[in-house]
Order: C-alpha cells, then sequence, then structure tokens
C-alpha cells in the first residue's frame, strides 16, 4: 500500500475523500491537513460529518496538520481538495518537491502538461506525466474536470462513433456543488439560481480538452462547440444535465452504443460494474434515486430522443469530484506511474 493525504479534508469533497479512503485497499490514507485553526486536533473532534455516509471510525484519531508541502513530505500522492487559490501555488510545490497530486481543483486543469483525465474516456492523457517529468518534475499533478464536465463526458463517450459537431447543454446542479456554505437557504428555497459563477466556461472548455486527442507531445481540442448554461437547483446532491446535439442517427442506435459502452479497466476498486446506465421509463433519471448507482460513479442517461436529446446524471460530489480523483488515482497507481 501507499501512504496518501486529502488537502482541505473537512470540507465537502474533503469529506468524501476520507469517505472513499478510509478502508482502500491500495491506498494508505496517511495524513489530512486543514486550516490553521484546525491543525493539531483529532479529525473527529473537529469535523462537522455531513455526508449520507458513516463516520469512519479508523479515521478518527487521526491528527490534521497544516495544509503545507512539509506536512505531506511522507506521501507518496496526495489528493486535493484545496480552493483553487491556494491549491494554485501549493500543488505545484508538493509537485515539485517529489509527491504526486491529483487534484479536484480547477488550478491546473488547462495547463498544457497536466492531464484533465476521466478514466473511461482519456486514459491515454496520462501519457503528459511523462513530459512533466521530462521537465525536471519529480512529483507530477493529474486533475479530473469540473462536476458537470464529468457528467457531460461520460454521456458523451458512448457517442464518439456518431458525426457530431455542436453540443449543447442546460444543468440542474446540487448545492453541494457550493460546498457546505457555498448557497445560503434564503437563496436556494423556492428558486432557481441562473448563475454559476465560471461554471459555463469550465465546461465549454474542459469537454474539448478531455474529450481530444493525445499527439504524444500535446493534447489536440476536439473538434466540436460546446454551449453550456448552468443552473444552481434545491437539490442536495446529483447534477442532472439537459443535452441537445446534432446526431441525426435513430435513437435505437444510440440506446445500442450506451447498451455497449464498458470500461476498458476491471481492475480498479471504485470503477463501477456499469459506468453508464440508461433507462427506458420517460421520468428517469432523478436525482434522489438514481445519484447513488454505482456507489455513486454511475452516470445515467434517459429520455433520449430523436433530435439527439437526452438528460444525463451524476453525483456531483463522488463522480463528479472526490470518486474522480480516486479512480484516476487508481488509474495512475496501476499504469506504473507511482
Amino acid at each position: 500500500m501507499i501512504n496518501v493525504g486529502v488537502l482541505g479534508a473537512t470540507g465537502a469533497v474533503g469529506q468524501r475523500f476520507v469517505q472513499l479512503l478510509a478502508d482502500h485497499p491500495w491506498f494508505n490514507l496517511h495524513t489530512l491537513t486543514a486550516s490553521e485553526r484546525s491543525a493539531g486536533k483529532k479529525y473527529g473532534s473537529i469535523v462537522n460529518w455531513r455526508l449520507d455516509a458513516p463516520f469512519p471510525d479508523s479515521i478518527g484519531e487521526t491528527v490534521v496538520t497544516p495544509t503545507t508541502v512539509e506536512s505531506v513530505k511522507d506521501c507518496d500522492l496526495v489528493f486535493s481538495a484545496l480552493p483553487a487559490e491556494i491549491a494554485t501555488p501549493l500543488e505545484a510545490g508538493i509537485a515539485e518537491a517529489g509527491v504526486a497530486v491529483c487534484s479536484n481543483a480547477r488550478s491546473h486543469r488547462m495547463d498544457p502538461d497536466v492531464p484533465l483525465v476521466v478514466p473511461e474516456v482519456n486514459p491515454d492523457h496520462l501519457g503528459l506525466i511523462d513530459l512533466q517529468r521530462d521537465r525536471g518534475r519529480d512529483g507530477f499533478i493529474v486533475t479530473n474536470p469540473n462536476c458537470s464536465t464529468i457528467v457531460l463526458v461520460m454521456a458523451l463517450a458512448p457517442l464518439r462513433s456518431f458525426a457530431f459537431t455542436d453540443v449543447r447543454v442546460a444543468t440542474m446542479q446540487a448545492i453541494s456543488g457550493g460546498g457546505f456554505s457555498g448557497v445560503s437557504a434564503m437563496d436556494i428555497y423556492d428558486n432557481v439560481i441562473p448563475y454559476i459563477g465560471s461554471e459555463e466556461e469550465k465546461m465549454e472548455t474542459e469537454t474539448r480538452k478531455i474529450m481530444g486527442r493525445f499527439t504524444g507531445s500535446e493534447i489536440e481540442d476536439a473538434p466540436f462547440g460546446v454551449s453550456a448554461s448552468c443552473h444552481r437547483v434545491p437539490v442536495i446532491d446529483g447534477h442532472t444535465l439537459a443535452v441537445w446535439m446534432d446526431v441525426g442517427a435513430p435513437v435505437s442506435e444510440v440506446k445500442k452504443a450506451y447498451a455497449n459502452f464498458k470500461s476498458p479497466f476491471s481492475n480498479l476498486p471504485l470503477q463501477p460494474a456499469k459506468p453508464v446506465e440508461i433507462f427506458d421509463q420517460p421520468d428517469r433519471p432523478q436525482p434522489r434515486l438514481d445519484r447513488n448507482r454505482g456507489r455513486g460513479m454511475t452516470v445515467s442517461v434517459g429520455r433520449i430522443r430523436e433530435g439527439l436529446r437526452f438528460i444525463a446524471l451524476g453525483h456531483n460530489t463522488i463522480r463528479g469530484a472526490a470518486g474522480a480523483s480516486v479512480l484516476n488515482a487508481e488509474l495512475i497507481y496501476s499504469k506504473k506511474y507511482l
């Protein structure tokens, strides 16, 4: 087993990391970091556990350390749940110090030599790790996309064999995507908020990088356009996407493509048996009923109609955040980058 740490372990995504790593068969959860006011205290005494999962008692006695490069020097790999303004310099410093970083932060997603990875979609992009090392970095950084982007690219990946040049998406995003204090109750109750800062830009740029081609030295963006409109809705967990594409193939062929879609990996502990699951019922998928499929790692697709039009759903803090980083780390470990 290799020693891993979580940067920002007390927040919404940090808690998901702790949940997923507490009893992981490959990774030993060695270090938890948080703010200076939490440093030196036991994790179980300071965390306000707010997940729909039991608190992992095995982690409760772990003493939290400050979020610094020095704190994670004994780790082989760290998972970052940090805000971007903190993550930008710190993740780079950790990688320079020889530690691998799997980041959920947006800071380095669009860096030319940093892989932006969803294992079922673009595992070959991990080749960028070699470019980072060639440039003198002892460790490396690998990122996962924005939570809505992950749901979108998982829904698009089975459709790669169809010709399309235009993707339009409207999101209905859960409040947990903004963190524990991200949206006030007075703002979200009886309401829909039609703007999430920088979310649309992330979806429009990240999607094209993920589905682009790795040439061996760079990523060439995918040759289609993405137009997004993002909205916050009063749902706790689970981002729902309404997608329109210029695919002219019959619905029966599209459904067959989804039904035949499989992960190229079967040995990764967090990999769901069905990375994408389709529904024939006209009122599915729904967040409350379907977000936890595949332990929160399955993306659900339904209402597939001519046009092409469909609905996609994924758990935003598992598949769209912590679970995505852990699955990336499993792929990295299986490829012997650690």
